[in-house]
């Protein structure tokens, strides 16, 4: 672990997302709200919040933050059967929160997965990634290709 002692603390702000893909018959499920196992994205949205809220818990060398917010939103891509998912986290702290945002998004991803597995193993999660940072002493950080 890195020292973050004598840092100081700021207001810090990470964005993060990543795609599913879905075969048609599942995302139209998903869309009318006939998942096997229930809710989808309810539950995603849970478990996503509690995930951000562990992420020093699930990776050894992450430092334990408490956060101020955590948010995950849901979009449908009908024309490609695609359910985006986009995390944003703050907090007061002395090391950023990417981490959390990155780990929302992917234990969102794979608690959708896991409730829709029965009717499709295929499903496809792709494109995890960072799309923009604020606080510390690296500042502001927006993906470009977004």
């Amino acid at each position: 672990m890195i020292d973050i002692g004598g840092k100081e603390a700021t207001q810090r702000s990470a964005t993060a997302s990543v795609t599913l893909v879905l075969n048609h018959d599942t995302f139209v499920a998903v869309k009318d709200g006939r998942g096997p196992k229930g809710d989808v994205f309810t539950v995603a949205k849970l478990a996503g919040i509690q995930a951000a809220k562990k992420t020093s818990e699930l990776i050894p060398l992450c430092h334990h933050i408490a956060l101020d917010f955590v948010e995950i939103n849901f979009e449908l891509d009908d024309e490609h059967n695609r359910i985006l998912i986009e995390s944003t986290v703050k907090c007061s702290a002395r090391t950023g929160v990417e981490m959390e945002a990155l780990t929302a998004c992917s234990i969102a991803a794979l608690t959708i997965y896991d409730m829709l597995k029965g009717v499709q193993r295929d499903i496809c999660i792709t494109d995890l990634g960072l799309l923009k940072k604020s606080g510390g002493k690296s500042g502001v950080y927006k993906k470009t290709n977004i």
